[in-house]
């Protein structure tokens, strides 16, 4: 996309799919297939990947059709990190496999952020999986509490471990609701956190927000740049997040403007 979009402004420059950074991960949480049909068809330039929130997948009657929707526009998929755990903590990730490989899956999602796992058995479960998929692991935890108990150091340790394991993206949790991990119940943004994790001298184009409403899509926006990654976009936000993106709407509005 040209930075002018050719009406003559001046905006931020974003690159085209398929993009490497600036990432828009939209989710479906269950939204009926004409609906999802739809905003996929009007916005596909603007959706980098969709996720499968949660176990979604498993009661999602018209899934298969879904995906096509998704493959005919050239939209990548994965199924959320909460149905990985599911699989592994019954002790059937042979079978999660296949259920990834059946649907033509090029991504999966490894979390922790539900069932008692180390990191380092994480780590292993990603580099296992990063031999057939492009992986996105995730930091942080459901429990915001748990979330809350675990330092900057931690986070930024289990974010560099993930990497070194075979990663392509680490995401950061939010929640599909902004109530744990990088935030705190209330949803406010743990500012302290996020700076540290930015001094961290990580390679921002591979990480990834969950930033699942404007305030917190906002902030990232002002901390890193048009082309930062953001996860867990709600099928609402997809265009809303992308004036955010442009300068075009007016809680960024003054940002790209020197």
């Amino acid at each position: 996309m040209s930075g002018t979009l050719e009406v003559g402004l001046r905006l931020p420059s974003r690159a085209v799919k398929p993009r490497l950074s600036g990432l828009t991960i939209v989710i479906d949480n269950g939204v009926p297939l004409r609906h999802f049909e739809d905003v996929m068809e009007s916005a596909s330039d603007l959706v980098d990947l969709v996720k499968f929130g949660w176990g979604t997948s498993l009661v999602t009657p018209r899934l298969v059709e879904k995906i096509a929707c998704l493959r005919r526009l050239g939209i990548d998929y994965f199924f959320g990190g909460t149905l990985f755990e599911k699989f592994y903590v019954q002790n059937q990730l042979e079978a999660y496999e296949e259920f990834c490989k059946r649907h033509e899956c090029n991504y999966v999602e490894i979390s922790n952020g539900t069932v008692p796992m180390t990191n380092a058995e994480k780590c292993a479960w990603i580099t296992h999986f990063s031999e057939r998929f492009q992986v996105l692991s995730e930091v942080g935890y459901k429990d915001v509490n748990q979330s809350l108990m675990l330092p900057p150091n931690r986070w930024i340790q289990y974010i560099q471990e993930d990497f070194a394991a075979g990663a392509r993206y680490v995401i950061t949790e939010a929640r599909e609701s902004g109530t744990s991990g990088i935030c705190r119940e209330n949803g406010e943004l743990r500012f302290g956190l996020i700076e540290e994790i930015l001094d961290a001298n990580i390679e921002i184009d591979k990480l990834v927000f969950e930033a699942p409403n404007k305030s917190l899509q906002t902030h990232f926006i002002e901390k890193v740049g048009s082309n930062v990654n953001l996860a867990n976009v709600p099928f609402a936000d997809i265009i809303p997040l992308e004036t955010l993106r442009l300068g075009l709407r007016s809680d960024t509005f003054m940002l790209f403007e020197n």
